[in-house]
């Protein structure tokens, strides 16, 4: 085995002493390209995928973030946006680790403030550092938004008095550096107004005052909506009207083609809230009630008119024998009957309560794209019919539930045919289709570009062998001896002066190869010099 090594070796070292100073020269630089290309795609693929750690971080909290990953002696990139990245494989443990250590706290100060008790701290002390936690708590919540990318609370509570009649009422200031161009949503502002309301105590919605970082006053806009609608209602109206119009854009497409109809709905909404009694009385539905009967019967007997009735008469004495007394008077009888009845009217009573949000009417615009036929300069419209047209506005009709003849419900529907510009969508295709094709083109490139290496180095490397082969000369050259006299070997078809008339072709090579000229110029460079001469002269006469 190391035999054949040291014969390998010996080989290539006489190939190497064979070759010429551009030729080495060649086969050195493509060497160093060949290695140096390889050391990087093995630098590249030992780099690994990187992922993100954390993002969005100021510059307090990235630097506390890379000082621990300098401390640990992991890997890790900088990205702009505060992104920080570390090794694929490495994310989720340096997470747990950097949360051990309490990093990232995030803006402000938390309830961190209490893990550390301080005894003998005054009460002021103690509802500052309170105060303080819910602002940093309230900050670092706020910040978890996508649409924000910081924030800062400010609270104001009011001194416990021991007179509540004039007791003031909390209030809160809320400043936010938004993400992006764009002003923050107003879902968004309601989410952030109704978060830092409820986690303070006595702190009412309409007291929390939200800005933004161009100094826009974002919860002015909730409470100063349009046409005095809240911002609830205003939701309310935007999604029924989106709901309408993809509703009836979703059947157009289906019948024309995607992006071929365009509708837009306008709703007009009763957002008032109306509760009516009502009492009905019905005179001729009378029912019985009560009913009293009172049935009387008196019976009386007159007495007679000589003496009072238990009395005996005063008279005197009649001795005589008395007279047969008179008949008594007829016995009167008296009946009465009396019926009482109470009756109740029939009496309805109602509540009816119309609740807010009833739809008055609508109004719809739709364009429908122009149809065309042929292409570049052949190109021409072909316009839609009426009854096609027609035809198309009863079906936007019927998809957003509107009835013909409803005199309670003015709807408005406005349909027509326009030739869409699609200039941009088409650039916009376009561009995506250039950026795909280059993406695929780098893809495939890093795929190729170690193969296509390895083939140029093997390609290079054959054709600087090549040169080093026997190269035949198609004139003769005086070939010195190697005593340095200048008169030795002639080439075939050359004598010392020129013309070939010497007999010493026996003992001379054929043909001068580069190997026998590299020899002869390391021997005797005086004799080539004055071969190179002697062909020079031969080829100008004159001179």
């Amino acid at each position: 085995m190391n035999e054949s090594l040291s014969q390998l070796g010996r080989q290539l070292l006489a190939i190497w002493k064979q070759l010429g100073l551009n030729q080495r020269i060649s086969i050195a630089l493509t060497g160093a390209l060949v290695i140096g290309g390889l050391l990087g795609l093995a630098a590249w693929s030992a780099r690994g995928s990187y992922s993100l750690l954390y993002g969005r971080l100021d510059e307090g909290e990235a630097a506390k973030v890379i000082a621990a990953l300098d401390e640990a002696k992991v890997r890790y990139q900088v990205r702009p946006g505060g992104a920080i990245l570390v090794p694929a494989d490495q994310v989720h443990t340096l997470r747990m680790q950097l949360a051990g250590k309490g990093i990232p706290r995030g803006e402000g100060v938390g309830f961190e403030i209490f893990d550390k008790p301080n005894f003998g701290v005054s009460d002021f002390v103690q509802r500052a550092n309170y105060t303080r936690a819910i602002q940093g708590e309230l900050a670092r919540t706020i910040s978890q938004l996508d649409q924000v990318d910081a924030a800062r609370v400010m609270i104001v509570l009011p001194e416990n008095r021991l007179l509540i009649g004039n007791q003031q009422k909390p209030t809160a200031s809320v400043f936010v550096r938004v993400r992006g161009a764009g002003p923050l949503p107003a879902a968004a502002v309601s989410s952030i107004r109704l978060l830092v309301a409820n986690a303070v105590e006595g702190l009412a919605v309409q007291s929390v005052s939200v800005v933004d970082n161009l100094g826009n006053v974002l919860s002015d806009n909730e409470d100063d909506s349009i046409a005095g609608l809240s911002n609830n209602q205003l939701t309310a109206r935007k999604n029924l009207e989106q709901y309408l119009a993809r509703k009836a854009e979703g059947m157009l497409e289906r019948v024309l083609g995607h992006g071929q109809a365009v509708v837009r709905v306008s709703a007009d909404i009763n957002w008032d809230s109306i509760t009516r009694y009502e009492e009905r009385y019905d005179p001729d539905g009378q029912v019985i009630r009560i009913s009293t009967v009172e049935d009387e019967s008196v019976e009386s007997t007159s007495p007679s008119s000589t003496a009072a009735a238990g009395m005996a008469a005063n008279t005197e004495f009649d001795l005589e024998p008395s007279a047969p007394a008179a008949p008594a008077s007829p016995t009167s009888r008296t009946k009465r009957k009396t019926t009482n009845n109470q009756y109740e009217i029939n009496r309805t009573v109602s509540t009816m309560t119309q609740g807010a949000g009833s739809l008055e009417g609508l109004t719809a615009a739709v364009f429908v794209a122009q149809q065309f036929e042929g292409t570049g300069a052949d190109r021409r419209a072909l316009p839609r019919s009426a009854e096609d047209l027609l035809r198309l506005q009863r079906i936007v009709q019927s998809a957003l539930g509107i009835a013909d003849g409803d005199p309670d419900r003015p709807h408005a529907i406005t349909l027509e045919e326009m030739p869409f510009n699609d200039r941009q969508v088409m650039d916009l295709a376009t561009q995506l289709d250039r950026q795909e094709s280059w993406r695929q083109g780098l893809e495939l490139g890093q795929q190729l570009i170690l193969p296509a290496l390895g083939l140029g180095a093997l390609l290079l490397f054959r054709r600087a062998l090549r040169r080093t082969r026997p190269e035949d000369l198609t004139f003769g050259l005086p070939v010195p001896s190697a005593n340095g006299s200048g008169n030795g070997r002639l080439v075939p078809g050359m004598g010392r002066n020129g013309n070939g008339a010497h007999g010493h072709q026996d003992d001379a090579p054929k043909v001068v190869t580069v190997e026998v000229l590299n020899q002869l110029i390391r021997e005797n460079p005086a004799s080539v010099t004055q071969a190179v001469r002697s062909w020079m002269n031969r080829g100008n006469p004159a001179k």
